[in-house]
């Protein structure tokens, strides 16, 4: 019996994770594209086409597949191994070939085209007609007019790029596990703090390396050894370590890879007759087109980069003057930021993180979306987990009808990509009289609890948890009819618009009453404290607006520029990202070979995205400041308009709706203190 087949006889028809084996993925993905066919078979051969008989069914097709295939591919991201890996190499092209035989079937698409050349006349609700546009663009965009030639090299092409994207993560993720900084002097922790040294006695031990200490390549390990080590060698060590991830020359190598990426997918884009990748992908995104893309993060440069330069000049005088520092480098930021910092502010990591013990926090996150939108979570431990780490909860709303699952994965582990991410098991939708409630997943790498202290939380990791929890609000919030449209499926410019308003609410003094205090005595964060975080979030904006931009430009190079012309990834690196250069390159080490969110997650031609959320972010939080962080009206009206209505309509229409008028920069340029720049 495989336990993927079978209906899952589970709280709320959860992922069965504990009778889940390896071996179970792949006959169930044939089987489940085995059905998928038979679905589409039956819709070719009903009578006339019509939006429900097409359209409708169309879109319900698939449903055991999609379910199999996303907790397959969310395990090869949360808690991954070798043999799931190799599956992932063999089951991508599947997928990729099923999908092509669907968005290829000239008789599917002909019902397709047929009532969509007859959608003036039909009486569609909003939704109905924002699916039609969708499934026949989606068609075109993906090789429905193409000869057979073309659709046999479109085929060629999306096979090879699902290989290679998969590749591009496992180099990376093996990369990272295999690096070690391994520490036996005593003399070399200084400046780190008390938990650091525990967290890195505690790993040496987990690596059979007892009475030494070891630093990793994960979050929770590098982020604290570059803001606090005092030893700049090793700084300098561990910084190349990270910013040379697959690129050695070895078999973990990404750079053949990135090419051969950018190289199919602008053969992808041409076959299609668009004019490379970046304009295939911003014709469905609320920047329509690479020109407004580079116009905004041209205008951003232009005001953050001087602010920018001065931040690094007073950083470099700053340790000049503490250190007889004769330059500054890239491995110097981290570590004199955060002590130029606590002397302007009087505010750090080390002096917030026993406010943010991280369970205290998850109860915080949660009071918080309980004032604003009346759900409530109950942890529920018959819920199935894929591993110990994990929380299952049920989220009910405010009248305490089930409205969602939500799993929750905090610790770093070998099996677990770097980063944090929101991701869904089963979306939302209703078919019929029956509605279907999402599960919503936040995967994170948080500073695990060691045997003295527990999980104590830097502040950025704070912010990091709101930002994924409202991207799971926005999930768990949805109320749509079609999975296609629903929750997090919007334009990929707008769907970071709920994870960044969310984390606004940190910064603001009635939300972390709800929850920061101290974890050994309990006194609540003071008032002063508050008020120094808010006085530090602009430190160093304009180099984090720099950085950001920089990202973006380099992601719009590598899916705008003719392919041919990228000979070497480092040099192309630093040619295209110089205007935003603010201190000397260091030979050897580059960010593109494991720049995982373009050349694996889905932010091709897409990077730009966190900024261009920034603008609305900042925008729409400003009514909340008008009105009161916790005003229910707005907060309603917030919910109503973007969270649940997911992709039924153009997020401009939306937001336009929430907010009364188009998003304006100036809330942005104010919060990240940058309209000092203007004359």
């Amino acid at each position: 019996m495989n336990p993927l087949l079978e209906k899952f006889n589970t709280p709320f028809e959860t992922a069965p994770f504990q009778l889940i084996k390896d071996e179970h993925f792949l006959p169930a993905i044939k089987e489940a594209i085995v059905q998928a066919k038979e679905e589409i078979s039956h819709i070719k051969k009903e009578s006339k086409p019509d939006f429900v008989n097409t359209i409708v069914h169309l879109e319900n097709s698939g449903e055991k597949l999609s379910r199999v295939a996303s907790i397959f591919f969310n395990m090869n991201a949360a808690e991954t191994n070798e043999e799931i890996q190799k599956l992932a190499r063999e089951i991508s092209p599947l997928l990729s070939a099923h999908s092509n035989d669907v968005l290829l079937d000239e008789d599917l698409f002909d019902r397709i085209h047929k009532v969509y050349s007859q959608k003036e006349e039909l009486d569609l609700t909003t939704e109905e007609n924002t699916l039609l546009e969708k499934t026949y663009k989606s068609f075109i965009r993906n090789g429905a007019l193409l000869d057979a030639s073309g659709k046999k090299r479109l085929r060629e092409i999306d096979q090879k790029l699902s290989r290679l994207g998969l590749q591009f993560g496992e180099n990376v993720l093996k990369e990272t596990n295999s690096y070690e900084l391994v520490i036996s002097n005593e003399g070399d922790l200084e400046g780190l703090p008390e938990g650091v040294i525990e967290a890195a006695s505690q790993t040496a031990e987990e690596k059979g390396k007892p009475g030494k200490w070891v630093f990793t390549l994960a979050y929770p390990s590098y982020i604290p050894f570059m803001t606090y080590a005092a030893n700049r060698e090793l700084r300098k060590e561990l910084f190349i370590a990270y910013n040379t991830k697959a690129s050695k020359g070895d078999a973990l190598d990404n750079r053949e890879i990135i090419k051969e990426m950018v190289q199919l997918k602008n053969e992808r884009a041409k076959l299609l007759k668009y004019p490379n990748f970046a304009a295939f992908v911003l014709e469905e995104r609320m920047a329509k087109d690479e020109k407004q893309v580079m116009d905004f993060l041209q205008e951003l440069l232009q005001k953050a980069y001087p602010k920018a330069v001065a931040e690094m000049k007073e950083l470099e005088a700053f340790a000049r003057k503490k250190d007889g520092l004769e330059k500054l480098q890239k491995w110097d930021v981290g570590y004199y930021a955060e002590k130029l910092k606590m002397k302007k502010f009087e505010v750090d990591d080390e002096l917030l993180k026993p406010y943010f013990e991280l369970n205290s926090s998850i109860k915080g996150v949660f009071q918080t979306a309980q004032k604003l939108f009346g759900i409530t979570f109950e942890e529920n431990t018959t819920i199935p987990v894929y591993h110990k780490d994990v929380k299952a909860y049920e989220v009910k709303d405010e009248n305490g009808a089930h409205l969602a699952v939500f799993y929750a994965d905090f610790f770093p582990r070998a099996g677990k990509r770097n980063g944090a991410w929101m991701t869904i098991y089963r979306g939302q939708k209703r078919k019929g009289n029956k509605e279907q409630r999402p599960h919503v997943s936040i995967v994170c790498n948080f500073t695990k609890p060691t045997k003295t202290k527990p999980s104590l939380l830097t502040f950025n990791e704070v912010t990091t948890l709101f930002h994924e929890f409202g991207h799971a609000l926005h999930g768990m919030l949805a109320d749509g009819t079609f999975e296609s449209l629903s929750g997090t499926n919007v334009y990929w410019d707008f769907v970071e618009l709920p994870s960044q308003i969310f984390e606004n609410w940190c910064y603001e003094k009635d939300c972390l009453d709800l929850f920061a205090k101290h974890y050994q005595t309990g006194e609540p964060i003071s008032k002063q404290l508050i008020e120094r975080i808010k006085k530090a979030a602009n430190f160093h904006q304009g180099y984090q607006t720099v950085r950001q931009i920089s990202l973006a430009l380099l992601d719009m190079a590598y899916h705008s520029t003719d392919p041919s012309k990228i000979e070497d990834i480092a040099t192309f690196e630093r040619e295209v990202t110089k205007s935003a250069e603010l201190l000397e390159p260091v030979e050897g080490t580059q960010m593109s070979a494991s720049f995982s969110h373009i050349f694996q997650g889905g932010y091709a031609a897409g990077y730009y995205s966190y900024k261009w959320a920034e603008v609305l972010d900042a925008d729409a939080f400003e009514l909340f400041l008008e009105n009161g962080i916790f005003d229910p009206e707005t907060a309603h009206s917030f919910r109503d308009n973007i969270l649940a209505m997911g992709g039924k309509e153009h997020p401009e229409i939306l937001y336009k709706r929430f907010r009364g008028r188009g998003p304006e920069t100036n809330a942005l340029i104010k919060r990240a203190g940058l309209e000092i720049q203007e004359n």
